[in-house]
């Protein structure tokens, strides 16, 4: 076949890879979860010029794998495949893997010869033309919590935190910001960054976070939101690779401890003008109007998207009071109980940090929903009210949010349905609804500890 099928930057990064064997093609899934096929090296022209055929229905697989016949893409369409083509520019080396492989990013198709919308990808690419048409553009940068866990459950199949490398005593204590928990496991986040360095993906900053074996591993902010939120999908890739490779469990999980602090993902943005100026720039005597009316969006489409944020159970498990989790829409300067936050930095470089996504949300998704909801504030020129000063939990009324009351929000959100398209309003919402229903038929642990003899 003729390599020069494939985009010069694809072309050099397999050359980059001598001996290279396999190709993993990753379609990342509504949930974020990887599918796909690894097809040998010699098949990857061919994938370039032709495609590769997969089920339409894998956007819309459920969290346990099985498809959602609520969306309309399973048997009433008779599990139609549509063809799925490369992202150019995504492939990239596999370097923790033994033998050269190399991974390449998909998207799919709608059978007509667009682009299927409800593709998580093709939504945030939606929103991304919007600022473009407008002369904007937004400059996004995602941040990950995660729990570093011991590769094997105990006896009930609950996790346990990890064993500390350098002390080889369990982890049971809190430090946030603790640099002797980051030399402890310099192994691990050595091999993260070089992995990260091998596959163009600019993880900059590790902290140890606020809990045992959390941490936070941030990507540096990107002037293209679709390569942002790719990087972020690389990144998590990595991470739960090299964690399994040293016998431990990485999850990012939003809330795997009851009483320990939960893992978000908070999105940066700011937005550059035609003239590649920032028109958030301004300070906190002095807001700018447009940092003002974007956090107003913001506010305004939280509960229409909380289904994006907080996709999940076990992601309503995290809006616990006192535990730097925004439990309402407020918003401040260099105040992390708020949620939309402008960290602190020069006025020529402020960015709205937006709190509320769990780390087990859709990095495409929840970028979609931060980036149509700043839009919707700079149209209606929001009002988002007083920004909070000191403790945000001590002045509002905290938000009650739940799983299924989020998931009616967003059937029934107009908004949802203008942004992102009826489409994938539906098939996400049925997605969900599904899930939930299937979780709430489980008996747990706890009904036979609470009412087994009792009742």
């Amino acid at each position: 076949m003729d390599q020069r099928l494939l985009p010069d930057a694809d072309l050099a990064a397999l050359q980059a890879i001598p001996g290279c064997e396999a190709i993993d093609l990753l379609l990342p899934d509504m949930n974020g979860l990887l599918r796909g096929k690894r097809i040998s090296r010699d098949a990857l022209e061919k994938v370039y010029a032709d495609g590769v055929c997969l089920p339409m229905s894998l956007i819309a697989t459920d969290i346990t794998g099985n498809t959602v016949e609520e969306t309309g893409l399973g048997y009433a369409i008779g599990d139609e495949d549509r063809i799925c083509r490369p992202v150019p520019g995504s492939l990239r080396p596999i370097p923790w893997h033994a033998r050269p492989l190399a991974q390449l990013l998909l998207t799919m198709e709608d059978g007509m010869g667009g682009l299927f919308e409800a593709n998580p990808r093709e939504v945030l690419s939606r929103i991304v033309q919007r600022f473009k048409a407008r002369g904007l553009t937004p400059v996004v940068a995602v941040e990950l919590e995660f729990y570093l866990l011991d590769g094997e459950l105990d006896e009930s199949g609950s996790p346990r935190t990890s064993v500390n490398p350098a002390t080889g005593e369990r982890n049971a204590s809190t430090q946030v910001y603790y640099m002797q928990d980051l030399d402890d496991y310099r192994d691990f986040t050595d091999a993260v960054g070089d992995a990260c360095r091998a596959q163009g993906v600019p993880a900059d900053t590790a902290v140890a976070e606020y809990a045992p074996g959390q941490f936070e591993i941030n990507l540096k902010h990107r002037a293209d939101a679709l390569l942002a939120c790719d990087e972020a999908i690389f990144l998590k890739r990595t991470i739960k690779a090299i964690a399994e490779q040293q016998g431990m469990l990485a999850s990012f999980m939003a809330k795997p401890f009851a009483y320990q602090a939960g893992s978000g993902m908070h999105v940066h943005v700011s937005v550059l003008d035609a003239g590649g100026r920032n028109i958030f720039a301004s300070t906190p005597e002095a807001p700018a109007d447009t940092l003002r009316h974007a956090v107003g969006g913001l506010q305004r489409i939280s509960r229409d998207c909380m289904l994006l944020f907080a996709p999940h159970a076990n992601s309503y498990r995290r809006f616990v009071l006192n535990a730097f989790v925004p439990l309402n829409d407020c918003w401040g300067f260099n105040n992390r109980t708020v949620a939309m936050r402008v960290p602190h930095s020069d006025p020529a470089n402020l960015r709205i940090e937006h709190r509320i996504a769990g780390a087990d949300a859709n990095p495409y998704l929840v970028t979609a929903a931060v980036l149509a909801g700043i839009l919707h504030g700079l149209d209606t020129r929001a009002d988002p009210g007083p920004a909070i000063v000191g403790n945000a939990y001590e002045q509002t009324e905290s938000r009650v949010v739940d799983w299924n009351g989020a998931i009616a929000d967003f059937l029934a959100s107009d908004f949802v349905a203008a942004n992102f398209g009826a489409s994938f309003q539906h098939i996400f919402g049925q997605q969900k609804g599904k899930e939930s229903r299937s979780f709430q038929a489980q008996v747990s642990s706890t009904d036979y500890a609470w009412y087994l003899r009792q009742v």
